[in-house]
């Protein structure tokens, strides 16, 4: 490791901490890999988003003035989550007497593709994965971070977690009906509204399928939950993963 090598914090949403651990292992290791200085803090837990999202804004500023505390220190704050990186950015309450603190940590968090593309000048990943895969463009990372180019705007295309993809050898990405539609998840929105949910999760998978897609890819664990959920009721042989799972596998 460079002794100039960046020191992140890492950030590791509940979800994830709680039900898919592998991925926060994966985001660390392929971090390391790529010559950061990671630093999980311990501390850290909930950054306040599903109370904001069921409209409890200002029930948040516990667990905002908690995250300041926590990531206050680093270079950058880097997680595998657009969701919680677009929360902690945009919509966390503001805490007056952290505010320097505060704007340095909105303007310094990062989610992973977007981290390693844009700040440690990454164009793409070597490796070997011989799958056909599908590209779930999570709706706060497409449409909140632009960490890629959506069907509303008229603009070129572009995808930076597919980016850092697609020189694996072997890998074909397949091309969906509805590449950016969203997976009917939306944090609450799944418990509130399940049927329709549901049903957007099903049209989600159902687009895949048609395509013959081996895996379905993603980096926003919620969605994957969402579609893992309802591919597994439907018994359906389709494999659901984080990128941070792939591209840490394919680095030796």
């Amino acid at each position: 490791m460079k002794k100039d090598a960046p020191r992140i914090g890492l950030f590791i949403p509940c979800y994830i901490d709680q039900f898919y651990p592998n991925v926060a292992i994966a985001t660390m290791e392929l971090l390391e890999k790529l010559g950061c200085k990671v630093t999980y803090p311990l501390g850290q837990t909930c950054c306040g988003q599903p109370m904001a999202n069921s409209g409890f804004e200002a029930d948040t500023v516990g667990t905002a003035t908690k995250f300041i505390r926590e990531f206050a220190g680093f270079d950058y704050i880097v997680a595998p989550s657009g969701s919680c990186v677009l929360h902690v950015k945009e919509h966390s309450p503001k805490i007056a007497k952290l505010q320097k603190n505060q704007e340095y940590i909105q303007a310094h968090i990062y989610e992973l593709s977007e981290f390693i593309t844009d700040v440690l000048k990454l164009d793409s990943i070597q490796g070997s994965f011989p799958h056909k895969i599908g590209f779930h463009a999570s709706c706060h990372g497409l449409r909140g971070l632009r960490l890629a180019s959506d069907s509303e705007r008229n603009e070129p295309a572009f995808n930076k977690t597919l980016q850092l993809m697609q020189d694996l050898e072997g890998l074909e990405i397949m091309e969906l009906t509805r590449k950016d539609e969203c997976c009917g998840f939306g944090g609450t929105f799944a418990v509130s509204e399940e049927a329709i949910s549901v049903q957007m999760g099903k049209d989600r998978i159902a687009d895949h399928l048609d395509k013959g897609v081996e895996i379905i890819v993603g980096g926003d664990m919620s969605c994957i939950m969402h579609m893992q959920g309802i591919a597994s009721r439907d018994k359906e042989k389709v494999k659901l993963m984080h990128f941070a799972e792939i591209l840490n596998q394919v680095i030796t």
